[in-house]
């Protein structure tokens, strides 16, 4: 009996000992298995991460990609925009919401008489019953009576409260159409402004429609215009951006997993050059697009553009605004592009314009027309001002008199003049020397006092003197102005011709005059085959000028740094 009871306890121990065992076996079973799984966890993770990083750099490479095509398709962006502004599309129709006065437009139900029902049957015989029915009858209409006292005054409110509901109502309504009313008013006012040729209602209109380009967001989009009616030119000084806002200085971005960190590439010198370059060209001609295809009714016919950048010179730490290109075209010299097909530097070059030769480096170009010339804050009809009277009006001086006038004013120009033959049209001619090395040499000027625009055999003229004198440059100075043919004509050639809103602004800022040109009503022009048929020149005159105004470079020198 012992025996057994000893091998029973060995077998349980054995057992105990296996299930021991396999307790170990299964715990270290389970911890292997959750090894695994965290290594394999650990191993996922790693890949989600490397994969989310390379995602990263893939959507940022794509983002410069992106960025590269806009900049290398400004001008094709624009060719399937319709440019005009319907100055209809800018009237106002007001939306007037219906009149809902909700709770206030349904009237309360009056509150009813409820009398209690007579007494009958057994009722009837009770002693003071009759009594106590009419006393209750009594008080029900007692009750009814103030309850409808009550509702007649918040009826009353209601009422009220619907009518001044009603008024406000109205008075909204109102108040939209007037607003609406004013502002198609004022617009049709505009409109007719502009389609009389009003300058600053035709500088509003191309104001809009350049406002409404749209560009990257970096981009500065800030522009300003001047008319001049005489020759219906069109002046344009519109800010590029800067190469850094505008050519991305990285070409490429990469993952290096071995630092988890994100490199760049730097993109290369010249290509960014020749990207911006390409920025800057694109822009002149998208411009240059945008305004004449929003001329249906053809007001321009001419337009100059001068764009410029404003940054800050590296050499002194001082802000500059270098102009980077400058051209002007005609109407139809430029509808005969093909802006599909074109290559935009090429394109310029084909329309004569001054480009600069490095616009990263802000390299600048003289414009071919300054801005302050025609500006209207300078330059602008001034028929109301009290000092008008004590101005010089350059018509009614005498030959001799203009003739001082403008060979002093070439003197202050920092030329050495000569003067000629009185011209036989009346104006004056001259042969001037610029004494500076290498940029200087003989000029021809010439000035006639106009009352029609010039035409362009005035300066076919000018040309033939200018090659005969052997001279390096020509001046046309008018009192009036040119037309379209004299502006094709002297391109690329070594001539400027100069309005009388220019001669009025070299006046005030190299002389100190403030004159003004008014031309009688019985003057006759003295070459009436130098003349068009063009709208006569009203009155001129040069506004007093701002503290520190632009400051021109002299017209027969190199533009100032």
């Amino acid at each position: 009996m012992l025996r057994e009871m000893q091998r029973e306890r060995e077998r349980q121990a054995r057992a105990q000992e296996r299930a021991a065992a396999a307790a170990i076996r299964a715990s270290e079973q389970a911890r292997r298995a959750l090894e695994r799984a965290q290594a394999w966890e650990e191993k996922e993770r790693k890949r989600l991460y490397l994969e989310a990083r390379q995602t990263e750099v893939e959507a940022m490479n794509e983002a410069l990609a992106a960025e590269i095509a806009t900049l290398e398709s400004l001008l094709r962006q624009t060719l399937d925009v319709d440019d005009y502004l319907d100055l209809e599309a800018l009237k106002q129709t007001p939306v007037l919401a219906p009149f809902r006065p909700g709770d206030l437009a349904t009237p309360e139900v009056a509150p009813e008489l409820v009398l209690p029902p007579p007494p009958s049957g057994m009722t009837k015989l009770v002693p003071g019953g009759r009594a106590k029915y009419e006393r209750a009858v009594e008080a029900a209409r007692s009750s009814h009576k103030a309850e409808m006292e009550a509702y007649a005054l918040r009826e009353k409110g209601r009422v009220t409260a619907l009518s001044h509901a009603r008024a406000d109502h109205e008075s909204e309504v109102a108040r939209l159409k007037a607003d609406a009313a004013a502002q198609n008013r004022e617009v049709d006012e505009f409109r007719a402004a502009f389609e009389r040729g009003d300058p600053a209602a035709i500088v509003e209109y191309f104001s809009l429609v350049l406002d409404r380009s749209s560009y990257p967001e970096r981009f500065p989009k800030q522009h300003k215009m001047a008319f001049v009616p005489e020759s219906r030119q069109l002046v344009v000084e519109y800010e590029l951006p800067t190469v850094e806002a505008s050519v991305p200085s990285v070409k490429q971005y990469r993952y290096v997993r071995s630092r988890d960190a994100i490199e760049q590439s730097a993109r290369p010198a010249a290509q960014v050059k020749a990207t911006y370059a390409s920025v800057v060209a694109q822009i002149a001609i998208r411009t240059l697009h945008e305004l004449f295809e929003a001329d249906r009714s053809g007001k321009l016919e001419t337009i100059v553009f001068n764009g410029f950048v404003n940054t800050v010179d590296p050499a002194t730490g001082q802000p500059v605004s270098p102009h980077l290109v400058t051209v002007r075209t005609s109407r139809e010299a430029f509808l005969q592009l093909d802006l599909r097909n074109v290559e935009p530097l090429a394109c310029l070059k084909g329309l004569s314009a001054s480009v600069s030769k490095s616009p990263s480096e802000l390299l600048p170009v003289r414009p071919i027309l300054e801005f302050s010339m025609v500006d209207p804050r300078f330059v602008q009809e001034s028929d109301v001002l009290s000092t008008l009277d004590e101005r010089p009006n350059l018509m009614e001086l005498t030959p001799g008199e203009f003739e001082s006038l403008i060979t002093n004013l070439f003197e202050k120009m920092g030329l050495e003049t000569r003067q000629t033959q009185p011209s036989r049209d009346g104006g004056v001619d001259c042969v001037a020397y610029d004494p500076r090395p290498i940029f200087g040499g003989k000029v021809v000027i010439q000035a006639k006092r106009y009352k029609h625009t010039v035409g362009v055999s005035a300066v076919r003229d000018l040309y033939g003197t200018t090659q005969n004198e052997g001279a390096s440059k020509g001046i046309l100075v008018t009192t009036s102005g040119y037309g379209r043919s004299s502006f094709d004509f002297a391109a690329g050639k070594p001539l400027e011709l100069l309005s009388g809103t220019h001669l009025l602004y070299l006046l005030v800022e190299h002389a100190g005059i403030e004159a003004r040109i008014e031309p009688p009503e019985d003057w006759v022009d003295a070459n009436a085959d130098a003349i068009t048929d063009e709208p006569p020149v009203e009155q001129q005159t040069v506004a007093a000028l701002p503290a520190t105004p632009q400051i021109p470079p002299c017209l027969t020198c190199q533009r100032p740094a």
